[in-house]
């Protein structure tokens, strides 16, 4: 008996010893631990790892980023998910930040009173924050409820909005909510950088030899400016009218560029100008077109194929037919007086895939053209090129004068014929470039010019060389107004022309960490709504009561054993 008192003394003993050695384990291990910072992401895709740029901005922030997030309420599943997913890259970045991120959720409908819910409501859509009207369509009844999903963010005694869902015209609800969710990150941070940054770069779109207007390219200037200052110039011979301009866009011009606007745009970059250059080498008259049903493709000559040449790359005036391409609609006759029209595959709008792995294109979905030509490399010393967008593997070329007619969307394409695989359209040069002007003869209207400080070698800068204007254009319509850049009405389908085109000045401009965040792809597993709906009580018996049931189980097996074990 007191043999049996000293073994359960003895195992007492041993057991708070070992129970008092793991507290100082423990405790040893959060103190030491507390010197260093790691967090683990198991997600395939690293949803919860932020990009490079990201952690770098939030390390650099000498301030607190003070966020009023009106993501708060009683949501449908779809907005649950966006406010849980909210709240997690919040302490992603706060975790980074060192505690300079600071945030709270709100209820702006929580008042009990309708006119304080109403001038909150007022204040927050005049700050920019904008509403949404959300249908939820349940079995048993369909609800209304108008949500403020945005957040102010001050920082500095400035202030500004951050939108985090971004309603997307002809997008599917979960679709847009999927895309919201994959842009936390780049959205916020991009946020935190405009209210950081005192003096955005400014960017000029060139115009005067015909280039697209602005309705036309919107959209394309309107993204712009959510990180530069947009302006549009005509040089018309000042010398110095593009000193402040840290990039230039020359988009689609149909006319000639004289020698002094010529000039004045090479010395812009021999001083380190960016250039981003949207040419058409093929002039389609559109008018004509539409009207006859076909129309000639001429070579549309602007004056900048020198310089292009002594730059590394030549225009090739050919049209491209690619068998990966978008659908026009056309008349095939008429239905009780009306025209019967139907969508067919037009090979002169290729779809271009980005499988390159240079920041610029990596991860882009399909890039829509209009009538594309082609480019070449040229020698050009010391300059580096990288070809970003080739045509598919079925694509052919077309030289100029070309006829082209809807008509051949009767007939079914001869695959053989399109052999003219991947030919690159758009190339990037980098290096220091050498002046068109070099040991040319200028004219008297240049070498008059006291102003002129001509260079004959550039410092090191970069230009992107597209061979199509119409990659920049968005369409409107009277009524419906103007549709997102790279929007096609007919495929009711979004291509990725403008995340193409920002990617572009952002690489010019040295944004590459715009770049790394828009190239993340999240991946979101939805519920499968069928299965919601028709198995709605077996799949909330498997989640509730299944892993209760398993719990109390283990419970009753540990107690018979336990039982068992001091019975003996």
């Amino acid at each position: 008996m007191n043999e049996t008192k000293k073994h359960i003394t003895g195992n007492k003993k041993k057991d708070l010893s070992g129970f008092a050695i793991l507290i100082v384990i423990v405790v040893l291990m959060n103190f030491v631990f507390g010197f260093y910072f790691k967090r683990f992401d198991l997600t395939s895709e690293g949803r919860y790892t932020l990009a490079g740029s990201t952690k770098k901005l939030l390390k650099n922030l000498n301030d607190i980023v003070y966020l009023k997030v009106y993501l708060q309420g009683d949501f449908n599943p779809g907005f649950t998910r966006l406010r849980n997913e909210t709240k997690e890259i919040l302490d992603e970045f706060r975790a980074y930040s060192n505690n300079q991120i600071e945030y709270v959720f709100i209820n702006p409908t929580e008042n009990s009173d309708k006119e304080e819910v109403n001038k909150i409501e007022r204040q927050l859509y005049e700050k920019g924050i904008v509403p949404e009207q959300v249908i939820d369509r349940k079995k048993q009844k369909t609800s209304e409820s108008l949500l403020w999903p945005g957040a102010l963010v001050t920082f500095k005694g400035r202030e500004t909005n951050w939108q985090i869902y971004k309603r997307q015209d002809f997008t599917p609800p979960e679709e847009a909510l999927n895309n919201s969710v994959k842009e936390l990150e780049y959205s916020l941070s991009n946020t935190i950088r405009k209210l950081q940054t005192e003096h955005k770069p400014e960017v000029t779109f060139i115009e005067g030899q015909g280039e697209m207007d602005t309705l036309r390219q919107f959209d394309f200037m309107r993204s712009l400016g959510e990180y530069y200052n947009v302006n549009r110039l005509t040089i018309n011979h000042k010398l110095g009218c593009l000193k402040t301009s840290n990039a230039i866009v020359i988009t689609k011009p149909d006319s000639t560029f004289d020698e002094k606007d010529k000039f004045i745009i090479d010395q812009y970059i021999m001083r380190g100008g960016k250039v981003l250059w949207l040419l058409d080498p093929v002039f389609i008259n559109m008018d004509t077109f539409r009207l006859r049903g076909y129309s000639l493709g001429l070579n549309n000559p602007t004056g900048l194929e020198d310089m292009l040449f002594r730059y590394g790359v030549r225009l090739n005036p050919v049209l491209v037919q690619d068998l990966q391409c978008s659908k026009i609609p056309v008349n095939v006759g008429f239905t009780k007086g009306q025209p019967n029209f139907q969508l067919f595959s037009w090979v002169y709008n290729p779809l271009v895939t980005a499988d390159a792995n240079h920041p610029i294109v990596k991860n882009l979905d399909l890039i829509k053209f209009e009538f594309l030509s082609t480019i070449d490399t040229v020698s050009a010393k010391g300059i580096k090129k990288t070809f970003l967008l080739k045509t598919s593997r079925y694509s052919k070329t077309q030289l100029t004068p070309a006829r082209v007619a809807l008509g051949i969307v009767k007939f079914k394409p001869n695959e053989e014929q399109f052999r003219n695989s991947y030919q690159p359209v758009a190339c990037l040069l980098e290096g220091s470039f050498q002046s068109v002007y070099e040991n040319r003869v200028l004219p008297n209207a240049i070498t008059s010019d006291s102003a002129i400080a001509f260079r004959d070698q550039g410092v090191n800068t970069k230009m992107i060389v597209v061979a199509d204007g119409d990659i920049a254009k968005n369409d409107f319509q009277t009524g419906k107004g103007i549709y997102p850049l790279g929007y096609d009405k007919y495929m009711n389908q979004t291509f990725a022309n403008k995340t193409f085109l920002l990617n572009c000045v952002n690489y010019l401009l040295d944004d590459e960490g715009l770049l790394q965040l828009r190239a993340r792809e999240v991946k979101l597993r939805l519920l499968d709504k069928k299965k919601i709906n028709n198995q709605e009580t077996k799949w909330q018996l498997i989640n509730i009561a299944l892993p209760l049931g398993i719990l109390i189980l283990c419970g009753i097996i540990q107690f018979y054993i336990r039982k068992k074990r001091y019975a003996s």
